[in-house]
């Protein structure tokens, strides 16, 4: 019995000192890590007259240019969502990536976690129509050919704006929240905007079985969409590095600007 005694006091001992220690990690992050306003470079007005911030990414020249409404990943506002607006403004869209977590930013996945479920979502909600008029305001955006698109946390967020404003011209949800239910594709079924949605086959966060109940949900709704799920890939799979390297996350971004180039055809 003393040596149970001392084996369960010293996993005691042991978590106690894990979550001290994971908490003063994220405490330091807090005081002295990065926030996600030093990733942005435009500010706007929200609800009630707050203050928003987000990342502004715009080709040259003087436009009206299809643009892109682009939500970042549970890690909130970061070099790697700002590098991909960069990109795709090279392809000759306007982008803004809005920062919802209003100011947060982290690299660590407790802390990721605990502003996905801690950020309320009518809050979320709000703050993109905010910066989709933002977006729909500029002078270079032509306002009939603006598009969404998230990844994993950020495509949940698209897909439910799109499903709320039917002046979205498309959407894309790469591994993102789905809705099964064909009668909660809202303005989905009003615009009959087309959807692309992006999945990978080893992700263990989305079963395949969603995936395809998605599929059929949009298929009954009638909405234009076309769902890949990538072999051999898991859950985020589609970043700046991934791209570059090739495969799936090649293939995905070939597919994603081939979508974007033919939903934001001039009228």
């Amino acid at each position: 019995m003393t040596w149970i005694r001392r084996i369960l006091i010293g996993l005691l001992v042991t978590v106690v000192l894990l979550v001290a220690g994971l908490a003063g990690v994220v405490a330091l992050e807090m005081a002295f890590g990065q926030k996600a306003t030093d990733f942005t470079n435009v500010s706007y007005l929200g609800d009630e007259g707050v203050t928003l911030h987000g990342y502004l990414a715009q080709p040259e020249g003087a436009g009206a240019f299809p643009a892109v409404l682009m939500v970042h990943e549970w890690w909130g506002l970061n070099g790697e969502i700002t590098e991909m607006a960069d990109r795709l403004a090279e392809e000759g869209y306007v982008v803004l990536a809005p920062d919802t977590y209003r100011g947060e930013t982290t690299t660590l996945m407790p802390r990721a976690l605990y502003l996905r479920v801690s950020t309320p979502e009518i809050q979320v909600n709000d703050d993109m129509w905010a910066a989709y008029a933002y977006l729909a305001g500029l002078d270079n955006v032509d306002l009939e050919r603006i598009a969404v698109l998230g990844f994993c946390y950020g495509g949940g967020v698209a897909l439910r704006h799109a499903v709320d404003n039917p002046a979205v011209a498309a959407t894309i949800n790469l591994y993102g929240s789905r809705v099964n239910d064909p009668a909660a594709l809202g303005a989905l079924l009003e615009s009959g905007a087309p959807l692309l949605g992006i999945f990978g086959a080893e992700d263990t966060q989305i079963p395949l079985a969603e995936v395809a109940a998605f599929e059929a949900a949009l298929d009954s709704a009638g909405i234009p969409h076309t769902v890949t799920v990538y072999e051999g890939v898991g859950h985020a799979f589609v970043n700046p590095e991934s791209i570059d390297a090739g495969g799936a996350a090649a293939a995905a971004w070939t597919e994603i600007l081939a979508f974007l180039a033919s939903a934001l055809q001039p009228a």
